[in-house]
């Protein structure tokens, strides 16, 4: 009964999937958000065949087809689906979790990912990027994921991170690659399986006990022949730095993003600013919005300590960053979905950006076109354009005028399928193609 279950599940799913790519879908009546100049296009209509956008403009501009189906978004404001480039959906931080997760198998792991991108999705984020992760299940999960087997964001992955013995996230006795040649052939293998970045931890971190977060690990040399080699295969290098000197000299290397940037200074920001260094802040990690969270999962004391010593100067530089026009990509570390201060790790992410110095235009940029760009993927994702991929979601506020009216998010549609809808806008609309809950 079971087998027969499971069977009926895939063909109803192939049947929406089918249905979903043949149909054309109209969404009427709300305010489109045009991300990249910042105008609205009130009453606005967006044709979609299929999981593209094929026409968007005003309800006088646009004839929609006969037969289309409709779904009523009249006084929502339209966006793009969010992106978050920082993400671990198998992420296991120092302290209870540790222990309970210590004999996780490859199967639990795999399953424990496709749940935690299933509630990004519901979060209304429509693109990852995960910078590294365990034993490759991101990139099976991604797999997956493309041939509609499982439900989640698009993802963007690293595979495995690339690290140095006794550098951060490693194992105190254990020998890792170390050497121009052994991460060289490190980088090579991350690719081969599938990998579209390569992540390089250059510096110490929050989560390694001992040594200091701001210390610079890997060599020039180390990070030089990493980034030749994954650029030759043009994949891309995210950089894990808290470090203003091991940055220097990624970014002189040409290293594609800087993931946290606990410990930047000015002159670093500019060099980031000048060579178009993009950098992925996951700021809401290191402030008060998220300490109850480390403390309700049993962080260790060192953890809280380490966590609570560099959020001043993790703010001072994204301030800093901010002011020096470095490009920004929001990004969150933890679980995007976790709840936070009354809202999301998502969004409180991007009320950070906003206070320490971001208009709300390019706080929602980080979070949808220039995320885009930093995946060379804006001619498919990032706005909502004809062509591009129908990945939209609504809230009941302009996010022009306050970004926390992010927090008001009630409807997601990645690829012309709608996920959720919690207005049931779609059905009175006229149907759901392929409403999952």
């Amino acid at each position: 009964m079971s087998t027969l279950r499971h069977g009926l599940v895939a063909v109803l799913c192939c049947v929406f999937s089918v249905n979903a790519s043949a149909q054309v879908t109209a969404l009427l009546g709300g305010h489109l958000v045009d991300v990249e100049s910042g105008a609205v296009q009130h009453d606005a209509v967006i044709l979609l065949d299929g999981e593209r956008i094929s026409r968007v403009g005003s309800r006088a501009e646009v004839a929609i087809p006969a037969g289309a189906r409709l779904i009523d978004v009249s006084g929502r404001w339209l966006i793009p689906g969010l992106m978050n480039m920082h993400v671990h959906p198998g992420l296991v931080l120092p302290g209870k979790l540790t222990a309970e997760l210590a004999d996780e198998t490859d199967a639990a792991l795999a399953l424990r990912m496709a749940s935690a991108v299933r509630g990004m999705l519901q979060a209304g984020i429509t693109t990852i990027r995960i910078p590294g992760d365990k034993r490759h299940a991101d990139l099976a999960l991604d797999r997956s994921i493309r041939r509609g087997e499982s439900t989640g964001p698009r993802i963007y992955s690293a595979g495995e991170p690339v690290v140095i013995t006794g550098g951060h996230r490693t194992e105190a006795g254990e020998t890792y690659a170390d050497g121009p040649y052994e991460l060289v052939k490190a980088a090579r293998r991350q690719v081969s399986l599938g990998a579209s970045w390569i992540k390089i931890l250059i510096s110490g971190g929050i989560a390694t006990e001992g040594g200091d977060i701001a210390d610079a690990l890997m060599t020039p040399e180390e990070i030089n022949a990493v980034v030749d080699a994954a650029h030759r295969f043009g994949a891309r290098v995210a950089a894990h730095s808290g470090s203003s000197a091991a940055t220097s000299v990624a970014v002189d290397a040409g290293v594609d993003s800087i993931e946290h940037g606990y410990v930047l200074d000015r002159d670093v920001l500019r060099k980031m600013q000048g060579a178009g260094t993009w950098l992925v802040p996951t700021i809401v990690v290191s402030q008060p919005a998220t300490t109850a969270f480390f403390e309700r999962i049993g962080s260790p004391p060192w953890y809280l300590q380490r966590r609570e010593s560099v959020g001043r100067q993790h703010w001072e530089a994204l301030r800093m960053a901010i002011e020096e026009g470095v490009n920004i990509a929001l990004g969150t570390d933890g679980l995007p979905q976790e709840p936070s201060d009354g809202t999301t790790w998502m969004v409180r992410e991007a009320e950070y950006y906003v206070e320490a110095g971001m208009t709300a235009l390019q706080t929602l940029q980080s979070a949808t076109i220039q995320t885009a760009r930093m995946l060379d993927a804006e001619d498919e994702i990032g706005s909502i354009k004809p062509g591009k991929y129908a990945d939209i979601v609504a809230v009941a506020a302009n996010p022009l005028d306050d970004i926390s009216a992010l927090r008001t998010l009630d409807f997601v549609m990645k690829g012309g399928v709608v996920y959720r809808d919690d207005a049931q806008l779609a059905r009175s609309g006229g149907g759901v193609n392929a409403l999952s809950r």
